[in-house]
């Protein structure tokens, strides 16, 4: 097993595609294909987003993840976290999120309980309390040592990416188009 950060933008589509497809599910609305767009649109082009996977012994896809740089550079937040598939290799997702924080300063925003034991078992042990009830994990190599410590993750304002699909037919059939031509494109190896 090892990790990949997928650096080809024909494969970054697709796993990012599949990534907001996974995380959302089928009753998600506009929610994916406006988190594809925007993480196209402005973290990816700002340099600020990563997409990766753990592959198995083969080379096959079987756990991928969002990564957004804080707005110093000096982190990175797991944004989206997706496991394929669970035969091959136990727990991915959570394989995916150690192997990560043990290479680079990284955070987890668990929103309850479950998300929470799900991390720590993933080697994510130091908790903060964030706002509205969310629990703020950082891995070994994050810098931070309290709440005020942490830099805000980039991101994008989802509202605005879908108003400009309404406003923008043209725009929104691009990336709507991206988003299926990425899923149908899904690569059987990385």
């Amino acid at each position: 097993m090892r990790v990949v950060h997928i650096k080809n933008p024909q494969q970054r589509d697709a796993c990012l595609a599949r990534l907001c497809a996974e995380a959302y599910g089928q009753d998600a609305g506009l929610t994916p294909l406006a988190t594809f767009a925007g993480t196209l649109g402005v973290l990816v082009k700002q340099e600020a987003a990563r997409v990766l996977a753990l592959v198995d012994d083969a080379s096959r896809p079987v756990a991928l993840a969002l990564l957004v740089l804080d707005e110093v550079g000096s982190s990175m937040t797991v944004m989206l976290l997706a496991e394929l598939d669970g035969e091959s290799v136990t727990r991915p997702a959570e394989r995916l999120v150690a192997e990560l924080a043990l290479k680079a300063p990284l955070r987890v925003d668990a929103v309850g309980p479950e998300q929470e034991a799900r991390f720590r078992e993933a080697g994510i042990t130091r908790w903060l309390d964030g706002k509205a009830g969310v629990r703020i994990g950082l891995g070994p190599k994050h810098p931070a040592t309290s709440v005020a410590e942490l830099p805000r993750a980039l991101s994008f304002d989802e509202a605005s990416v879908i108003q400009s699909f309404k406003r923008d037919r043209t725009l929104f059939d691009d990336y709507k188009a991206r988003f299926v031509r990425g899923l149908e494109s899904f690569p059987a190896t990385l």
